[in-house]
């Protein structure tokens, strides 16, 4: 293997949470996810040599992936959902990790109601960029940056609600 590819390997493997995060955020569906996940690889193998290491490599990687997402979410849009909706047994007891499991799935599942712009800004904010490292990352202002980031809490805020998830 070339010392490039072990590079790459090695980066990837030291931010894979990342990639599991954008992926969760952008698809519900496991077999999507999982493609999405696959996808983002492949682009930031394709693009590895266009690194040029002026930003930190999970920064780059953030908007590899981001992109990708968008990119795939267009195309996953344009064909006929074939999936069934999976129905959840909620269990009567359930355990603090089945607890924290069940609050993750429902804050995915609202996040993946919000538009793609939104769905980045509100990962940056999770992954803990700052105003102006989220503005930096979406070519946008810091104010800017910081008004849609209020915008998206209220609007995820909200879906979570509706939902009928209590707060």
């Amino acid at each position: 293997m070339k010392g490039n590819e072990k590079e790459f390997l090695a980066k990837i493997s030291e931010h894979k949470g990342i990639l599991y995060k954008v992926s969760k955020m952008y698809m519900d569906n496991p077999d999507d996810q999982q493609d999405l996940f696959q996808e983002i690889i492949c682009q930031l193998w394709k693009a590895y040599g266009t690194f040029r290491g002026e930003s930190r490599f999970s920064t780059w990687m953030y908007r590899v992936a981001i992109n990708t997402s968008i990119v795939f979410l267009r195309k996953e849009k344009r064909k006929v959902d074939t999936h069934s909706m999976v129905s959840h047994d909620i269990r009567e007891e359930e355990g603090e990790d089945d607890i924290k499991e069940s609050q993750l799935e429902h804050f995915y599942r609202a996040v993946q109601k919000l538009d793609k712009i939104d769905k980045a800004i509100i990962f940056y904010q999770l992954e803990g960029f700052s105003h102006k490292e989220i503005g930096e990352n979406l070519g946008i202002s810091e104010g800017n940056a910081r008004v849609k980031l209020n915008r998206a809490k209220e609007k995820l805020k909200e879906i979570i609600k509706n939902q009928g998830y209590g707060f």
